[in-house]
């Protein structure tokens, strides 16, 4: 087992600094300098400026001063546009809570409830209750978060006045959670439904499975063998789209911390494109691909544990 998470971890190791590389690459080849544009800037103050950030060598030399100051120094750069002269990291430490909070909401949020529409979707199969759960998934799927965001930011917000259009970055407590209510919903909505259909799948094909006939011929009433065996036994599988379920929903909010003006990780990664700021931009994409990659290295050494054949396949 240690030999296969070694193997996992190596792995996500190589293809971080893939996506490290890449992007610094395609990063600095951006059009444009983050210095034009200063109509107050003479062509030698800029080539001063660009000289000390070392943006007038080449790529590969670029790349090595900034691997050099991050693995010697833990320096990832400093912001030149967005926030001059403040370190990337500290710009990080204050975005990255408010994105995680609305993330991590989201996904308790959608958790019970697509655990409860998946379960009365199957055990109400082929019944107007079924189609009504499946139709509301389906729309959830295709409709992008932002458009429900829009929706309910016009609705609820504008017309009804019951929730703020805007987060307000003083709330705390209570009032911190109902500013943030509104883009915690538009993110829950799609892993609600995909919560649902897949539980909907997985137990309806359960129900008809030899062991429940089993249990049901040694005295369980159709109620008993579902909630003991049927439920159990469904909810399994369903580990396997948790944990990548919140890489997506952290993508998701990319869109919606724009829209309802969140200081997090995607309102600046936005503005950071804009600027442009090199650095910004890289260490956001940074810090997106560890939390994938991690979240992939989660669900790998999960099945390592749960089926051995995973992780002895690697061996061969």
């Amino acid at each position: 087992m240690l030999k296969y998470v070694f193997e996992r971890v190596l792995a996500m190791l190589v293809t971080l600094a893939i996506i490290v590389t890449m992007g610094f690459m395609v990063i600095r080849l951006m059009p444009g300098s983050m210095f034009e544009g200063n109509p107050d800037m003479s062509p030698e103050q800029l080539a001063a400026l660009e000289a000390k950030y070392h943006l007038d060598k080449p790529l590969l030399v670029q790349y090595g001063y900034f691997l050099r100051d991050a693995f010697t120094k833990g320096d990832w750069g400093t912001s030149l546009k967005l926030y001059p002269n403040v370190p990337v990291w500290e710009i990080l430490q204050t975005r990255i809570p408010i994105s995680m909070y609305i993330n991590v909401y989201s996904l308790l949020i959608s958790l019970p409830i697509g655990v409860i529409l998946g379960i009365v979707a199957a055990i109400k199969k082929n019944t107007w209750v079924d189609y009504t759960v499946s139709f509301l998934v389906v729309i959830c799927i295709s409709v992008p978060s932002f458009v429900f965001a829009t929706l309910m930011q016009y609705f609820f917000a504008f017309k009804m006045e019951a929730f703020p259009i805007i987060y307000e970055p003083t709330a705390v407590g209570m009032a911190k959670l109902y500013s943030l209510a509104l883009p915690i919903m538009a993110l829950a909505l799609s892993p609600i439904a995909r919560v649902a259909r897949y539980l909907r799948a997985e137990l309806a094909e359960t129900i008809n499975s030899d062991f429940m006939l089993l249990a049901k011929t040694k005295g369980l009433t159709e109620r008993q063998a579902t909630i003991n065996h049927g439920i159990r036994n469904s909810l399994l599988p369903l580990m396997n789209i948790i944990v990548p379920m919140f890489t997506n929903i952290l993508g998701g909010s990319l869109v919606i911390e724009t829209i309802f003006a969140i200081p997090g990780m995607g309102g600046m990664m936005v503005n950071s494109i804009n600027a442009p700021d090199y650095e910004v931009t890289l260490a956001i994409l940074i810090f997106y691909s560890i939390i994938s990659l991690s979240t992939i290295l989660l669900v790998d050494i999960s099945y390592g544990i749960i089926d051995p054949r995973i992780r002895m396949g690697g061996k061969k």
